[in-house]
């Protein structure tokens, strides 16, 4: 059994840590309303938004003439993975990247197999966890998640959607942790170039819209601020989902320490009990010696 002044120890060790986790549980709570208010005030403008793209797209033959709606036989491979700068955040990274990896791996694997498919990594925790497996990461932007904005955010589709034009890939995939509530996170993958059109409602259909200056110009405006935005809602949620899983591993991270600390103040009282009932027994066996 361990001593008295090791387990003392050991009892203020964990009580420092559950002061640290619990002061991280409240400081990810107070940013967690931010975030999630933040994913919920753009959600419905993306939705409108998209569905506006779709309903313009179902009544236009020529869609297909921009570049960034153009199917090509995916050579070159490119994947946005959202992910977060710091960790303690349970397996928020692990299972994002992971979820990467597999995609590369099922959907890709020839492009990986001849050293096709890039990755560019949004949040530090990514880069590191696929460069220790061996992938290709082209570029790191660590400093978006410092001050999100749509303008930073805006910045590194454009550099993507500029790839893609250029013709260096032709395929974007964009990997990220979807918001849920604080307790979970979906992983979703989803294709963000070449854009898939999908038909308008039949509803929107039967309404005679006027449009200045017309339908085509107005698509090739949206197609981009579309794509713009979809990066952006895909960065939020992901800034949500991380506040929510690091304040619910620091929850569980504190329920832990408490107990611990309980296991060892049993064992202290157990340790403690144990000397003294020694001491007792030495003590009597003492006068019983003196007294013989």
């Amino acid at each position: 059994m361990a001593g008295l002044k090791e387990i003392r120890t050991r009892i203020a060790s964990v009580k420092t840590t559950r002061q640290v986790t619990s002061a991280m549980k409240m400081v990810s709570a107070a940013k967690l309303k931010k975030a999630q208010d933040a994913i919920m005030q753009i959600r419905p403008y993306a939705d409108k938004l998209h569905q506006i793209l779709a309903s313009l797209s179902a009544s236009l033959e020529n869609v297909e003439d921009s570049i960034y709606t153009q199917a090509r036989e995916p050579e070159k491979v490119l994947v946005l993975l959202v992910t977060s700068n710091r960790g303690l955040c349970g397996g928020f990274n692990t299972n994002i990247s992971k979820k990467a990896v597999e995609l590369v791996n099922t959907k890709y694997a020839r492009q990986l197999k001849s050293g096709k498919v890039d990755f560019m990594c949004v949040g530090k925790q990514g880069g590191r966890q696929l460069k220790h497996r061996g992938l290709n990461v082209v570029a790191d932007e660590t400093e978006v998640f410092d001050a999100l904005s749509f303008e930073n955010a805006s910045r590194i589709a454009s550099e993507a959607m500029t790839a893609f034009a250029d013709g260096n890939y032709d395929r974007i995939e964009l990997v990220y942790n979807q918001f849920k509530n604080a307790a979970v996170q979906i992983q979703t993958t989803e294709q963000f170039l070449p854009v898939e059109m999908e038909e308008g409602n039949e509803d929107t259909s039967n309404y005679d819209f006027i449009y200045e200056p017309s339908k085509e110009y107005i698509i090739q405006e949206l197609i981009p601020r579309s794509l713009k935005i979809q990066f952006y809602k895909a960065l939020l949620d992901s800034h949500a989902a991380e506040h929510g899983a690091r304040m619910t591993a620091m929850h569980q991270a504190t329920d832990n320490a408490s107990d611990l600390i309980d296991e060892l103040a049993l064992q202290y009282n157990k340790a403690r009990q144990a000397t003294i009932t020694n001491e007792i027994l030495e003590i009597v066996g003492g006068a019983e010696a003196l007294n013989g």
